[in-house]
């Protein structure tokens, strides 16, 4: 049976959660019941490039967890408050009103979710999925003008973002001992040919929540993710040593995630998390997640730095990670064990 592409939060109209959306055993991972809390430390963003300590602790928690909250990153709260109350405005819109922006077939820019091309079970998630830089990318038609300040809102979040994703290369260069510019030489094309996307998720409340998964585990196939919590329910769980770990709400931090193509950047110094997002019984929950995404043309592959007699190479060398992702749909694997060197 081909799998219902409903927005989820019209699917419990009628009180039932259909079988596409319950995990199989394959699907499942099993983990501490309820998984223990992350114990990284929180960053203070401002200190990066004043305190070695703070470096210290950066190089810890992206080299073991891959995953770490950020505060005192300058973005003001009343902003962050603000893009969280637009992400709830538009999800709670009139279904007429937010079908104005449905994504166009299997395209990910848009309105919708992304099920049409799930393995297995379904992710109980809805998306606004938005290509943010280069600005000549915009596709405007799926940026809605209902909250009225969206528009103005996102593009005011997406430079402060842009801003915070420069520091942070130059930081976790500078936390390996090589020039701070090292990173962002290799990923960074420049504005007009980089992309950072934002994806809006909301993950409707489940009466049957331990049995769907909001984000099935994945690693992203980013250079940086800089996610926005819900600033109540929690709902991010990183994988660590084969153990699931929550990730804490911060009410006004940044959650950074390690994606795949940082990973071998670092030639796996980094760590790219596989994390998964779940569902609450009781309360809804949103997240914005920024997605830095080197220019298509630019060849990614380990800082010749960071390859040694002791650490050879450990990644291939590619152009346009997407076109890997696509290739491991099929296999189920995740898309960094297609370009792994093995000795």
């Amino acid at each position: 049976m081909a799998p219902t592409l409903l927005p989820v939060q019209e699917i419990l109209q009628g009180g039932v959660v259909p079988k596409d959306y319950l995990q199989t055993k394959e699907d499942y991972q099993f983990g501490d019941v309820p998984p223990a809390l992350m114990d990284t430390p929180t960053i203070d963003f401002s200190l990066l490039s004043s305190s070695p300590n703070e470096l210290t602790n950066l190089y810890s928690a992206l080299s073991s967890w891959g995953c770490v909250q950020i505060v005192n990153h300058g973005i003001p709260e009343s902003v962050l408050d603000e893009v969280r109350e637009m992400s709830k405005q538009f999800f709670k819109l009139p279904m007429e009103e937010k079908q104005k922006y449905s994504s166009k077939g299997n395209e990910l820019e848009g309105y919708g979710n992304t099920n049409a091309i799930q393995q297995g079970s379904l992710n109980w998630n809805d998306k606004l999925h938005l290509h943010v830089y280069p600005q000549q990318k915009r596709q405007l038609q799926f940026w809605p003008q209902n909250p009225h300040h969206f528009r103005t809102s996102l593009d005011e979040y997406s430079k402060k973002n842009h801003m915070i994703l420069e520091l942070l290369l130059k930081s976790m260069a500078c936390t390996l001992n090589l020039k701070e510019e090292s990173f962002i030489e290799l990923l960074w094309e420049n504005e007009k040919e980089d992309n950072l996307h934002a994806r809006f998720n909301y993950y409707p409340r489940c009466p049957m929540s331990d049995n769907v998964v909001g984000l099935k585990p994945h690693g992203d196939g980013t250079v940086l993710t800089i996610l926005l919590q819900d600033q109540h329910v929690e709902g991010l769980q990183v994988l660590k040593d084969d153990r699931w770990f929550r990730v804490p709400v911060i009410p006004h931090a940044l959650t950074i995630l390690v994606g795949d193509q940082m990973e071998v950047a670092s030639n796996g110094i980094f760590k790219s998390p596989t994390h998964k997002a779940v569902v609450n019984p009781k309360f809804d929950r949103f997240s914005l997640a920024m997605l830095f995404i080197p220019s298509l043309v630019k060849e990614i592959g380990p800082l010749n730095a960071l390859i040694t007699e002791d650490k050879p190479q450990l990644y291939k060398r590619f152009k346009d990670y997407g076109q890997v992702y696509t290739q491991s749909i099929p296999s189920g694997k995740r898309p960094i064990d297609l370009v792994k060197i093995t000795y």
